[in-house]
């Protein structure tokens, strides 16, 4: 019985041909039978894949053959193809779409003015040594956050990344300023930017988690300074750390907007029509019509008269 895993990796280096990228990584990706999501820009590579673990491997190796991508780091997770629609592989101005393209700065060691890199047990560390001086940044979109999140953590009002530097620039985080900041993500990428918008407009003391909360995760589980279950973008929905659900130190977030029992998972409203809301929606109501919304009295009644 064949074995399957998921990769998530980034790389920010220059990319001179970013469609010549996109047509051979779709080409070894084809071949080897893998599907996920890639986006290449003149920034360099974002992506997650899944398939057989032989050819994520061979994936690997191929994939590390280009300059760029020599020293690129590969996160493992449970999972596969069937995780994934299809297979996208897609040049874009940016690789997570912050909509700053320009303001960007790469070369062959990253992104240039970024934050101070931590790997987990520094991020703990800092945490010892400057005790409630620290503040956790979300780099996420806000939902993401409703099932899980550092201890503490100041959660931005943004539902895409398009939001940040609006965000950003609204004056509601003047405070944080002049303190230690660590921004955090899922596997990094997005406070790799996050943090290099933040120190062009006056955060002083920036930090980035090396390998997100995926690292951090998997170093100290439920142990450490997370709570709660990570937000994935496939099929799973959520991942959890250390014994999952069953951990003694595991902490529940979620809970479901009609009845309130913990869940940890979304749900799209069904008002697809004029609603792209997810929202956390226990099995018990998403298995009914009238409790399939996102609780918006717009789509309550959708949901009513579908279920009528």
């Amino acid at each position: 019985m064949s074995i399957s895993k998921i990769l998530l990796y980034y790389a920010f280096t220059p990319i001179a041909d970013p469609t010549a990228v996109m047509l051979w990584q779709r080409t070894l990706c084809e071949s080897l039978g893998l599907k996920g999501r890639i986006l290449i820009s003149e920034h360099g590579i974002n992506g997650t894949v899944g398939g057989d673990m032989e050819a994520c491997k061979r994936y690997v190796r191929v994939t590390k053959e280009y300059p760029g991508f020599k020293n690129m780091e590969f996160k493992w997770s449970e999972g596969g193809a069937d995780d994934f629609p299809r297979l996208s592989v897609k040049v874009r101005d940016e690789i997570v779409a912050f909509g700053a393209p320009g303001e960007l700065k790469v070369d062959e060691n990253g992104v240039i003015g970024g934050g101070v890199h931590l790997k987990p047990e520094e991020v703990n560390k800092l945490v010892e040594e400057r005790g409630d001086e620290v503040v956790f940044f979300d780099g996420r979109n806000a939902m993401e956050a409703e099932i899980g999140k550092f201890k503490g953590a100041v959660v931005p009002d943004v539902t895409t990344t398009h939001d940040f530097i609006e965000e950003l620039e609204s004056g509601k985080y003047d405070w944080m300023k002049d303190k230690p900041v660590v921004s955090y993500c899922t596997g990094g990428i997005r406070c790799e930017i996050l943090s290099s918008l933040m120190k062009n407009r006056g955060f002083k003391e920036v930090y980035q988690i090396d390998g997100g909360i995926v690292r951090y995760g998997e170093k100290f589980g439920n142990d450490g300074l997370w709570e709660g279950s990570l937000y994935v973008f496939d099929g799973r929905m959520h991942h959890e750390f250390g014994q999952g659900l069953e951990d003694p130190g595991f902490i529940q977030l979620g809970y479901c907007i009609h009845c309130g029992s913990a869940t940890n998972t979304f749900h799209n409203c069904i008002n697809e029509d004029t609603c792209r809301r997810q929202v956390l929606i226990c099995d018990d109501c998403a298995s009914h019509v009238e409790t399939q919304h996102c609780g918006r009295p717009d789509c309550a009644e959708v949901a009513a008269q579908l279920a009528s």
